[in-house]
């Protein structure tokens, strides 16, 4: 095993390693260590089986013996940063721009001068550079914002990127830092790709006063690879990379390769590694550490091929070589170039001037290779275009690619218009909703792309292994004695139950399991009486057109797909209206997420209905929806908020909640928005007045100490509510994961749903640790059938939400009870345990 701390690894270490190596094996990270000591014979042989890799991914990919490289104009946006890193002589200071005449950031006019001029000379890629968040550091940089308009340099970056894509045609490829989830959201419609470097996992490298990423805050590994891994969930095509001879060790190198290699397989969404040598700069604190040698660059590109395997884009600097010493590279793996610019410098690197095209085609040919120009976004992402491409890009990108996904030859872009999709809503596709179901309960209508929009099964299953049983099941055994203590703990107190308490009682069985419920049903007597309440509604899916691609969702299509559809306004409004003159009073609107809504989409429908049936109460829009729509609007998430309210929107529901835990929810749902997003959105409901249910889907990768966990951050929003005196949580929806149409389900994934003894915990622990904060329990009819509703009535819940007239998303999961209920059966429903049934509002009135 290499030492960590001598990093030297033997003679004997290094030939086993290079043996497995040439066998085709899969190596570990000591393996891989080991292998980047190489030298001589033995790092020619490495390469050569690099190479065999190679080669035959390229095969594979049908582009036998090609190297790629990009067209590109480099645009230095802006060159101030808030980071100190110990090699860079990119950032510069405010002061520094002042003594040289220019301003803290590019114009307008400035960055599309030199995006004009790379696409007369056939450039194909604007690279937008500059450094992380500088208006959190220099002043000078807010307050150029501040006087153009901008809230963000991201939002800078955002509004340049749709005047480049435009006005000249070049594909933009974003590569501004440490990004947010939410930021890359809005980034990915103006920028068909995007990159930040990973460098190097080493947290001592970022920890040690000295060391290269010292007081640097966006390097701080764990936050670039939640990046890398935000992008993933995003089906974004992303760049990234390491940095070789920086300080870290080979097993720190190494480490950096594998963490590379578990977020590409995982996401599918590392669309190329870079893998990049050091080279040391005048005037840096890394002044006087040598430049990475060749054969140790070697050994690195050498092992991140064998590592990645043959899918893999490993890319290498050209510029960053002689040119003579490119040949080594393409022996060791390298299938691209990266970008090559004819007009502009390598800004992070200007004393490498880049080689010629000519050059570089010469070099690339005289080892066995055709050298191709390619976008932006590498072949595979464009071939498949959605969910990697978004729509609002994807004619930008088509205009310039050929059949095979590479840049057609010779072209020249031209701007073309960007612009949210337009025309208002039409009707498309199925509108009757009702699919065929095979005798398992299986639906017929799935997606096209279901193979392979869900990312690499194998790396799900393995993350879910992480999240999901406890000590051999969902419900461990309890000792009688613990039982007791927590029991009596909650019968002083409900609310205020530790998390051990309320762990021991969420995995009750038996008679504690009894009691629990009994305590349960006695709290909503307390609090709410002995009447079930419902309210008479109708769920209005009005599109199920998603590229999100929730590994639990069996409701979502792509737009091409039989079954995929959208309602027109006028048949929201119809469906509306129907629903009042049968009693109704209130439509509760969800949807997929659809690429192609127009930008005004949430506010139109709501106003449609509103229009239509003005008294009607109008509870809509899932957090992930409100995200779409700051996306599409550019509205911040209270401003969308308020217009949604202004136009005629009542409370919102709780929905996409899953479980609040971003570990489970990867798992779960691969794209959908972060626990911290959705608890933003959810208070800021709250805190503009506009009140929200809450929800919690559980029985898949999930267990008791999630839901415990899930059950706190509701406890938390809420007393921030009532604290403030906002609006707050009307109720709480248990939801039990239907499984049979799912598929993290049929991946062999997910549980099949939770047991009965998980349900009736669940809803009574709900009624016990939500006691005195939230008062309504609601049970879930669509998902439990009539038996289990009465059960759940009985364990403390209260309330069978509504008569819905149609519930698509159980439905197509497979529910076996129904989209459907008369005012009778609710009530039927009560009177079989005795139970008053009584219509309420939405708003509990």
């Amino acid at each position: 095993m290499v030492s960590e701390t001598t990093d030297t690894p033997t003679p004997q270490q290094i030939r086993r390693a290079l043996a497995r190596a040439e066998r085709g094996a899969a190596l570990d990270v000591d393996e891989a260590a080991a292998l980047l000591a190489a030298t001589g014979a033995e790092l020619d042989r490495l390469a050569a089986a690099a190479a065999r890799v190679r080669d035959a991914g390229l095969v594979a990919a049908g582009r036998s013996a090609t190297v790629t490289y990009s067209p590109k104009v480099f645009i230095p946006v802006t060159k101030l940063c808030r980071d100190r890193c110990h090699y860079c002589t990119f950032v510069e200071t405010p002061a520094q721009a002042a003594r040289e005449g220019r301003a803290p950031y590019l114009s307008p006019d400035e960055i599309l001068e030199i995006a004009r001029q790379g696409a007369a000379m056939g450039c194909l890629e604007a690279l937008f550079t500059l450094g992380d968040r500088p208006e959190e550091r220099w002043p000078e940089a807010r307050e150029w914002l501040d006087e153009q308009g901008y809230d963000s340099t991201l939002a800078y970056v955002r509004a340049m990127a749709i005047r480049v894509l435009e006005e000249t045609g070049l594909l933009p490829h974003v590569n501004p830092g440490v990004m947010t989830w939410e930021e890359m959201n809005r980034l990915k419609p103006v920028s068909p790709s995007m990159g930040v470097m990973l460098e190097t996992t080493s947290r001592r490298l970022f920890e040690t006063k000295g060391e290269a990423h010292f007081g640097s805050p966006d390097k701080d590994p764990d936050l670039r690879l939640r990046v890398l891994e935000d992008a993933g969930r995003l089906s974004i095509p992303f760049t990234t990379g390491l940095l070789v001879g920086i300080g870290e060790t080979l097993v720190e190198r190494a480490d950096t390769i594998f963490a590379l290699r578990r977020i590409a397989q995982a996401y599918g969404s590392i669309q190329e590694v870079i893998v990049q040598n050091f080279r040391a700069k005048p005037d840096t604190a890394m002044r006087h550490s040598g430049d990475l040698g060749l054969e140790e660059y070697r050994a690195a590109i050498a092992v991140t091929r064998l590592v990645l395997g043959p899918k893999a884009r490993i890319q290498a600097p050209p510029n960053l070589v002689d040119l003579a010493e490119c040949r080594a590279l393409l022996d060791a793996g390298v299938d691209d170039w990266g970008g090559v610019s004819p007009l502009t410098p390598d800004h992070v690197n200007p004393e490498r001037p880049w080689p010629s095209l000519e050059r570089l085609r010469s070099i690339t040919a005289e080892c066995g290779f055709t050298l191709r120009a390619r976008l932006t976004v590498h072949p595979e992402y464009v071939r498949q275009g959605e969910p990697w491409l978004d729509p609002r890009v994807s004619g930008h990108v088509a205009a310039l690619a050929t059949s095979d996904g590479l840049a057609t030859p010779d072209i020249r872009p031209t701007g073309l218009p960007w612009q949210e999709p337009d025309g208002g809503f039409a009707s498309v596709g199925r509108t009757d909703l009702h699919a065929a179901v095979d005798s398992e309960g299986r639906t017929d209508d799935r997606r096209s792309d279901f193979a392979d929009v869900y990312g690499d099964w194998d790396a799900v299953r393995d993350a879910a292994v992480s999240t999901s049983a406890v000590a051999g099941g969902t419900a461990p055994a309890v000792l009688h004695a613990e039982g007791r203590e927590a029991l009596a703990a909650a019968e002083r107190d409900p609310g205020g139950l530790s998390d051990e308490h309320a762990f021991t009682l969420m995995t009750a069985d038996g008679d504690l399991l009894e009691a629990v419920c009994g305590l349960a049903d006695d709290l909503r007597r307390d609090v709410v009486g002995d009447d079930v309440t419902y309210v008479v509604n109708r769920n209005i899916n009005f599109t199920n057109v998603c590229y999100v691609g929730c590994r639990f969702c069996a409701f979502a299509q792509r737009r091409t797909d039989a079954d995929a559809y959208s309602l027109s306004l006028d048949e929201v409004a119809d469906r509306a209206e129907e629903a009042w003159n049968l009693g109704a009073t209130e439509v509760c609107m969800q949807g997929g997420i659809d690429p192609e809504l127009p930008a005004s989409a949430y506010f139109d429908l709501v106003s449609a209905v509103r229009q239509r049936v003005p008294e009607m109460h109008v509870h809509a829009f899932s957090p992930m929806e409100v995200v779409n729509g700051t996306a599409r609007t550019g509205l911040s998430i209270e401003d969308f908020l308020i217009k949604a309210r202004e136009a005629g929107l009542g409370s919102l529901p709780g929905t996409a909640a899953e479980i609040l835990d971003d570990e489970v929810r990867w798992v779960l749902t691969k794209g959908k928005l972060p626990a911290k997003t959705w608890i933003e959105i959810v208070s800021t409901a709250h805190r503009i007045g506009v009140p929200t249910t809450s929800t919690m889907m559980y029985g898949h990768v999930d267990n008791p100490r999630h839901w415990v966990g899930h059950l706190r951050v509701l406890t938390r929003m809420q007393d921030a509510a009532l604290e403030h005196g906002a609006a707050r949580f009307t109720e709480f929806v248990p939801l039990p994961f239907v499984h049979t149409s799912a598929p993290i389900y049929l991946a062999g994934v997910a549980r099949p749903g939770p047991t009965l003894r998980d349900n009736r915990a669940v809803h009574a622990m709900a009624r016990i640790l939500l006691h005195g904060r939230i008062d309504n329990i609601q049970t879930s009819w669509v998902k439990l059938g009539v038996d289990g509703t009465r059960l759940m009535l009985r364990s403390g819940a209260n309330d069978l939400g509504g008569t819905l007239m149609e519930e698509t998303i159980s439905r197509m999961a497979g529910s076996e009870h129904g989209s459907a209920k008369t005012v009778e059966e609710l009530i039927e429903i009560g009177a079989g345990i005795g139970r008053p049934v009584r219509e309420r509002t939405t708003l509990y009135r």
